[in-house]
């Protein structure tokens, strides 16, 4: 569930995690108001606030009853006398969280479903209704913040195992894919999974996904590369495979590994896996494959091995190269978008000048979650990565700081321009230093495919100045950039928030590659 119950709160950070979970609900109501012209209920004030406060504390009438079975339905609560720890965990949120809940109750029949995420018994009905023995099946290792497993998902596969050692990364996880059990989206080191896989996943699975990190390539001369401890991630991901024997793999990362591609090919080779008294083997295969070719508004490349198992190969008469093959050939005739179309229909929002105000909303820096003003607006490659979905708000739209340096720095620079450029030579700081700062700062170009979203953008954004306004992307730009549908709330530190998207697998990408696969498991 999305939800603990206040009363088993352990410690700081499960109680900021739960904080957290009730602002982006008060939020949620809060635009929905907005964008509906509705006011809030019981209304503004702190006085009926106190009223309402004292009805469910200290009273039988049956609004405070009604509120009460709310707040269990939403899972915060599990009766009536955790009431006074709510209060006490949320402090000044407490009245604001009763206003929204109340008002949620009241328009509830208006609000097509907005705050299904937010609710453990929606969330349990769901998952109810989606039990699916007979859909196609996926296991994902290093599942990040999710861009992979949205890929599948859209092309009809249901996650029987997610796993992440990121805490940010299962939550934005789990929020966003509310039909997934939580006992299914696992935090934690991947060997502790492995080793007990067959708790977790008590059926055949067809296709196990992932990225594992692979850090050390700097020892070229070494024989096997491959086999440095700072691959062990690696080498867990093919003991998972091993263990739960799926009908294909599909493992990403980045163009650098191409340099012990063979070696992956090697280890494939030697799997044995077994499987309900069967022994199968993998053939395997790789291409680099760049999104902007599956119409993502970015060039990105990405080092993709493809495994089938031994006996589908037989049976469908079934290389990894012929996967590959109706890949690249489903690319042919794919419209090329460029970054203007991901910025489009957006608004236009201000840096910050004062350190310390990304947490802090706006008007003119933006929100974390704000009305869509651009709903109405028709956009090809917003129709793309939102399947076609109209969606009334927008999620994670905020300017980053910027000091007084790099705003002049971000003006001065044209598109295309670097740290090197003639222009900022008197004001660059790192001008010593530009044989290997040269892309420090660099201004986008908007009429081609967006340089590739990284996770660096964490430590900062001066590598993906905004061609047009004086600030870098928002994680919401470069969510867009990566292809992620405009309703995928990043949960987490608004830093944690680049992280989080420059680490996936945009899931139009995933979206094709899954939808090849599936042809192998449905015919």
């Amino acid at each position: 569930m999305i939800f603990q119950q206040v009363s088993k709160l352990k410690d700081k950070t499960e109680k900021s995690i739960f904080i957290e979970l009730v602002t982006v609900y008060i939020r949620l109501v809060e635009v929905f108001c907005e964008k509906n012209h509705l006011e809030q209920i019981p209304g503004e004030g702190g006085e009926i606030g106190e009223r309402c406060g004292r009805q469910i504390d200290g009273s039988a009438e049956q609004a405070g009853r009604k509120l009460v079975h709310e707040l269990c339905s939403i899972g915060v609560i599990s009766g009536k006398d955790e009431l006074p720890e709510l209060r006490n965990v949320l402090a000044g949120q407490y009245l604001p969280f009763l206003h929204a809940v109340q008002t949620a109750m009241f328009y509830e029949d208006m609000m097509d479903g907005l705050l299904d995420k937010l609710y453990n018994s929606r969330r349990r009905k769901l998952q109810d209704n989606s039990r699916q023995e007979t859909a196609l099946s996926m296991v994902d290792f290093f599942c990040g913040a999710g861009g992979l497993s949205l890929g599948f998902i859209q092309q009809g596969f249901r996650v029987r195992l997610a796993n992440d050692i990121e805490d940010v990364c299962i939550r934005t996880y789990r929020y966003n894919h509310p039909e997934l059990p939580s006992g299914r989206v696992i935090q934690g080191d991947i060997k502790e999974i492995v080793d007990r896989a067959e708790e977790y996943i008590g059926q055949d699975i067809d296709v196990v996904v992932g990225g594992p990190p692979c850090q050390g390539f700097s020892e070229a001369n070494r024989q096997r590369v491959i086999d440095d401890p700072r691959n062990k991630l690696y080498k867990y991901f093919v003991k998972a495979v091993e263990r739960i024997a799926p009908r294909f793999v599909v493992m990403e990362n980045v163009k650098g590994m191409l340099k012990v591609a063979d070696q992956v090919v090697e280890d494939y080779g030697k799997l044995r896996a077994g499987r309900n008294g069967q022994n199968y083997s993998y053939l395997v295969d790789y291409r680099i494959l760049n999104s902007q070719y599956f119409s993502v508004a970015q060039s990105r490349e990405r080092l993709i091995y493809i495994a089938v198992r031994s006996d589908i190969a037989r049976e469908k008469n079934l290389t990894p190269g012929r996967i590959f093959d109706e890949i690249e050939t489903g690319c042919e005739g794919n419209k090329t978008y460029i970054l203007m179309d991901a910025l489009r229909d957006i608004r236009s929002l201000e840096a910050p000048r004062i350190k310390n105000q990304n947490e802090i909303d706006s008007e003119a820096c933006g929100k974390k979650i704000d009305v869509n003003p651009f709903e109405n607006h028709t956009n090809p490659y917003l129709d793309l990565i939102n399947q076609g979905r109209k969606i009334p708000f927008v999620f994670n739209h905020k300017a980053r700081y910027l000091s007084d340096v790099n705003y002049e720095i971000y003006r001065r620079l044209d598109q295309g321009d670097d740290a090197t450029d003639e222009k900022i030579r008197d004001i660059m700081p790192y001008a010593h230093r530009n044989h290997c700062f040269k892309d420090k700062y660099y201004k986008l170009i908007a009429d081609r495919p967006s340089r590739t979203i990284t996770a660096h953008l964490k430590m900062d954004c001066h590598s993906h100045i905004h061609p047009y306004q004086v600030r870098s992307l928002t994680p919401r730009e470069a969510a867009r950039v990566q292809s992620f549908p405009d309703d995928y709330l990043f949960l987490g530190a608004y830093l944690k928030t680049y992280m989080q998207i420059g680490n996936a697998v945009p899931p139009v990408m995933a979206r094709a590659i899954a939808q090849v696969i599936k042809r192998y498991l449905v015919s």
